[in-house]
């Protein structure tokens, strides 16, 4: 059995004390399509539900949707900080109805890849001090495994890497883990399984990338949660309005719920 991704990795850079913050956590997903962007919303509410001041920052430059799944029209968004017209702080809108921040992306404007280094360094410092000012800070990263959505990973305390059991969502997620721990061996990689067909589905998929971490990383992922398929999902983003506003007693809300109380915790 051989390596499903024999990549050739960056050489190995863990982050400064500097640039770590303890209160930041990413959700990535290797690949798009697997509801990433939904559930860090979810998220978010679910963790400002428990009375924590929560900040939402939307890293998927070019495919931006954060405040569309909202209903949200920002006066500012990401794509002005990067023009220089705004600063960070400046371009955080709050959320009143899901009692949390949101910094928009510009969807369309392309992705976090095309900036040049010195630009995403910038940005990312700016959010590393904008999220101190936070309980928590949730950072929505691109789909991909390019350097500039690990770069945006670095700093945070943990990752979550939401897949599915879609063979092309577990070679990808399995491809992000190993390319954020060939870039920081220390790396706090954690999986959520979403659109799971049952809670045994949703370990079975788990096992999955588990075994392939394994094998092949000798590093075991720890399994955060399992969220169930649920149409009230697609129900709630076709309203534009947040699963636990408009279905909180829905299956996939629960699950999320569970899931904002272990990281409280």
């Amino acid at each position: 059995m051989t390596d499903p991704i024999p990549l050739k990795t960056d050489k190995p850079v863990a982050p400064t004390p500097a640039l770590q913050c303890k209160n930041m956590i990413a959700i990535a997903s290797g690949k798009g399509g697997v509801g990433k962007t939904w559930l860090a919303v979810t998220l978010c509410h679910a963790l400002a539900k428990r009375g924590e001041h929560v900040l939402l920052f939307d890293g998927d430059l070019g495919l931006a949707n954060v405040d569309i799944q909202l209903g949200l029209t920002p006066k500012h968004d990401l794509g002005a900080v990067i023009d220089g017209t705004a600063s960070l702080p400046g371009v955080v809108t709050p959320f009143k109805e899901g009692g949390f921040d949101i910094i928009a992306g510009r969807s369309g404007s392309g992705s976090l890849a095309t900036l040049p280094t010195q630009k995403l360094s910038d940005l990312r410092n700016d959010l590393i001090a904008l999220a101190r000012n936070y309980d928590r800070a949730v950072v929505d990263l691109g789909a991909g495994v390019d350097r500039a959505v690990r770069q945006m990973a670095g700093p945070a305390a943990v990752t979550y890497v939401v897949v599915t059991d879609e063979p092309t969502s577990l070679t990808d997620a399995y491809a992000f883990i190993k390319l954020a721990r060939a870039a920081n061996p220390k790396a706090d990689l954690r999986v959520i399984v979403n659109m799971a067909a049952s809670v045994s589905e949703g370990q079975k998929t788990y096992e999955t990338i588990c075994k392939a971490s394994e094998t092949f990383l000798n590093y075991t992922p720890p399994l955060t949660g399992i969220v169930r398929r649920d149409p009230k999902v697609r129900d709630a983003i076709r309203a534009q309005t947040p699963l636990l506003t408009r279905s909180p007693a829905s299956d996939a809300a629960k699950d999320v719920e569970a899931i904002a109380g272990r990281i409280a915790g």
